[in-house]
């Protein structure tokens, strides 16, 4: 199961947002600058991330944006639900779908099962359940994340 980057910057953008606390406006080439990121594709987040009421913007030259509630009331199951294209995970979920087992396939039934699981822990969280102290975007580097997922023991029974 992968997210999409562009929910990944949106999750980002509302991190660095809330960390700033409406104290001033953050800016796209603020917030491209902190993570590495292109402005352009920010700037497609942050207009979709406004539409939704996630924040608020202010144009002109000292514009930018901010939270447009506070990060108890952000839903990161919702906010995932805005980003995401959809959560078509295998062929058979799309509308080209060509697989010839669809009938009688049983593992769409599971794969709906384990991806309502995951969106239910999404739905139980909200922004400031994973905020981060301002303090690690300016002073200090965030820290890169694992590049593979937990390793999983091995099945079998071996235990």
């Amino acid at each position: 199961m992968r997210l999409t980057k562009f929910s990944d910057y949106a999750l980002r953008v509302l991190l660095y947002a809330a960390s700033c606390d409406g104290r001033r406006l953050v800016t796209i080439e603020d917030t491209a600058t902190l993570y590495g990121i292109s402005r352009a594709h920010l700037k497609k987040v942050v207009r979709l991330l406004i539409r939704e009421g996630y924040l608020e913007g202010m144009r002109g030259r000292t514009g930018g944006f901010r939270l447009a509630l506070p990060p108890e009331r952000i839903n990161i199951g919702r906010v995932l639900r805005s980003t995401e294209p959809d959560f078509e995970m295998v062929e058979c979920f799309s509308a080209e779908n060509a697989c010839r087992l669809s009938r009688p396939c049983r593992l769409p039934r599971l794969i709906n099962e384990g991806l309502a699981a995951m969106i239910a822990v999404f739905d139980a969280h909200t922004l400031a359940d994973i905020l981060v102290e301002p303090r690690h975007f300016v002073g200090e580097p965030l820290l890169p994340l694992p590049r593979r997922g937990p390793s999983l023991p091995p099945s079998g029974g071996d235990g």
